[in-house]
């Protein structure tokens, strides 16, 4: 069974910055469709930003998060700049396995980490 572990969330003033953390136990890490998602209190959970050969960010994002991933230490990032109070979410690692492709689509990952929480103060 893959176990995915977020870490790295926390309290930041808007205009700082976070990086997340998502380790995750599955052996062929390097071929899967690594993301990350969101969910503030009371809407729907929203991809944010995956990767695989490439790369999608949301709009809201574009420019300010950076998604990378460590092949060797099976790990995958989110460096977030700038945040704004509309970041604050409980943010959600995901993987997919099989399709290269990514996808924005909550029901086409097959793993999720426990969740971290960000919280942006204005």
């Amino acid at each position: 069974q893959v176990q995915l572990v977020e870490s790295g969330g926390g309290l930041v003033q808007s205009g700082g910055s976070l990086r997340l953390s998502c380790a995750t136990s599955g052996r062929t890490f390097s071929r899967t469709v690594m993301a990350w998602f969101r969910q503030a209190p009371g809407k729907e959970r929203e991809l944010v930003a995956a990767i695989s050969w490439t790369t999608y960010y949301a709009d809201s994002v574009k420019g300010r998060f950076t998604i990378s991933r460590d092949n060797a230490k099976n790990t995958v990032y989110l460096q977030m700049n700038t945040l704004k109070p509309e970041d604050t979410a409980a943010y959600y690692c995901a993987q997919k396995d099989g399709s290269w492709s990514i996808s924005t689509t909550v029901n086409d990952y097959d793993y999720w980490g426990q969740g971290t929480q960000v919280t942006v103060s204005s």
